[in-house]
C-alpha cells in the first residue's frame, strides 16, 4: 500500500502531501499548488529543483533536462520524483504568486462540439464539458486531452476566456501528418464524440502586479494561449501598458483570425500586432491590414525591441521557436523572472 509523506517547497513556506505512487509535482496539482513546469515528462527541466532534505526515487528522464553531475550534486525533476520520505524541497525558478493560484488539476468529461478549419493546417476544436462539474482554468493555460483508445495524450493551451459555467473550451491545433490526435481532426473525430481532458496546467499567465509593458512572440498553433490572454486583457477595459504581439507564420494564407485581433486592438488602448513572414520575399501589408515584417520571428523583435529588458516576454510556439527565443532573451539580458513560456515537448505538445 502506497504511502503518504510531508513534501515542503521552500523558499515559499508551502507544503503538500504526497503519496509514494504519484510524483511529486502531480501531487502538488491535486492539491491546487502550481509550481513552474512544462512537458511533465522529464524532458524540458522546467521543474528542476533541489532536493535539501528526505529520500525520493527518479522515475526516467531525459539528460538534456537534468545532466549526471546535477543529479549527483542534488538536482531532481518534480515531474519524475516520487517522495519516499518527508521531503524539502528548494525550487530553483518559481513566481510565488502563481504557485498559491493554482488550481486543482481535475479529470472532466467533454464532447465535441465544432471544428473549423482555420489555414491549411491549423483547426479550432470546440469542446463542451459534460457532466455538473466547471472546469476552471486561468487564461493562458492548457490541458491534456487523452488520445481515444490508448492512454497517450496531448497538449493543448485554451485559446477561450474562463465562461462560468457554460463550459466551452476552444483550442487552435495544428495537424501533423500521421499525428495521433491531430491527424483525428482531419479523418477520425467528429461532432458530438466524447474526449477526456485532464488540466488545468501551465503558468503562461498574466502578471497582473506587473507594470512593466507586454511583449508577445507566438507562432503557429502558439496563438492560442496568446489569444486567451489578449482577450482577458481587452475585457478588462482600463489595461494602461503597452502590449505588442509579434506573430510568427509563413506566408500571408497562414495568418488567421485577423478580424478578431483587429478588434482586439481597438478594445487595448496600446496595442500592436505585428506579423512576421518566413517564407515570403514580400508581401501586400495594405491588403493583410497590419504593419509586418519579413523575416524569422525572433530576429524582428531582436531587431525591432530595443527595451526588451524592461518588459514582460511570453512566448509560445514551436519548440525551435522557443529555443532561438529563449537565447536571444538571455543575449539581451532579459531577467529570467521576466520571461514566461509553456515549451512542449514535440511528443507533449502535437505527435
Amino acid at each position: 500500500m502506497s504511502q503518504t509523506h510531508r513534501v515542503r517547497f521552500d523558499p515559499v513556506d508551502i507544503e503538500i502531501e504526497a503519496n509514494e505512487d504519484e510524483t511529486v509535482l502531480d501531487a502538488a496539482f491535486r492539491q491546487g499548488v502550481m509550481p513552474l513546469h512544462g512537458c511533465k515528462e522529464g524532458q524540458c527541466s522546467s521543474c528542476k529543483s533541489f532536493l535539501l532534505d528526505g529520500d525520493l526515487q527518479m522515475d526516467r528522464y531525459s539528460t538534456f533536462a537534468l545532466a549526471d553531475y546535477e543529479s549527483d550534486e542534488g538536482y531532481v525533476l518534480l515531474c519524475r520524483a516520487h517522495a519516499y520520505s518527508d521531503l524539502d524541497i528548494e525550487l530553483i525558478n518559481y513566481d510565488e504568486d502563481m504557485i498559491r493560484a493554482g488550481l486543482p488539476v481535475v479529470t472532466v468529461p467533454t464532447r465535441v462540439e465544432a471544428m473549423e478549419q482555420l489555414t491549411h493546417d491549423i483547426t479550432l476544436l470546440r469542446l463542451v464539458v459534460e457532466g455538473p462539474d466547471a472546469f476552471r482554468f486561468h487564461p493562458g493555460q492548457y490541458l491534456d486531452i487523452t488520445i481515444p483508445g490508448s492512454d497517450e495524450h496531448r497538449s493543448f493551451s485554451m485559446a477561450n476566456l474562463p465562461q462560468g459555467q457554460d463550459g466551452k473550451l476552444e483550442f487552435l491545433i495544428k495537424r501533423y501528418p500521421g499525428g495521433k490526435f491531430s491527424g483525428l481532426l482531419e479523418e477520425g473525430l467528429s461532432v458530438g464524440d466524447a474526449l477526456t481532458t485532464t488540466g488545468p496546467y501551465g503558468t503562461f499567465t498574466l502578471r497582473a502586479g506587473s507594470d512593466r509593458r507586454v511583449v508577445f512572440i507566438g507562432g503557429g498553433a502558439g496563438m492560442a494561449p496568446i489569444l486567451s490572454v489578449l482577450r482577458q486583457i481587452a475585457a478588462k477595459g482600463d489595461f494602461d501598458r503597452e502590449v505588442v504581439f509579434y506573430y510568427g507564420a509563413r506566408t500571408p494564407d497562414d495568418l488567421f483570425l485577423l478580424d478578431e485581433i483587429r478588434d482586439i486592438g481597438v478594445r487595448i488602448p496600446n496595442f500592436r500586432f505585428v506579423p512576421c513572414l518566413s517564407d515570403s520575399d514580400e508581401a501586400n501589408w495594405k491588403e493583410i491590414g497590419f504593419d509586418g515584417a519579413i523575416g524569422m520571428v525572433t530576429d524582428i523583435v531582436d531587431d525591432r525591441e530595443s527595451k526588451l529588458s524592461e518588459a514582460d516576454v511570453y512566448m509560445c510556439g514551436p519548440p525551435p521557436m522557443i529555443d532561438a527565443g529563449l537565447e536571444m532573451l538571455v543575449a539581451r539580458s532579459v531577467p529570467q523572472e521576466q520571461i514566461f513560456y509553456d515549451k512542449f515537448t514535440v511528443s507533449a505538445q502535437a505527435d
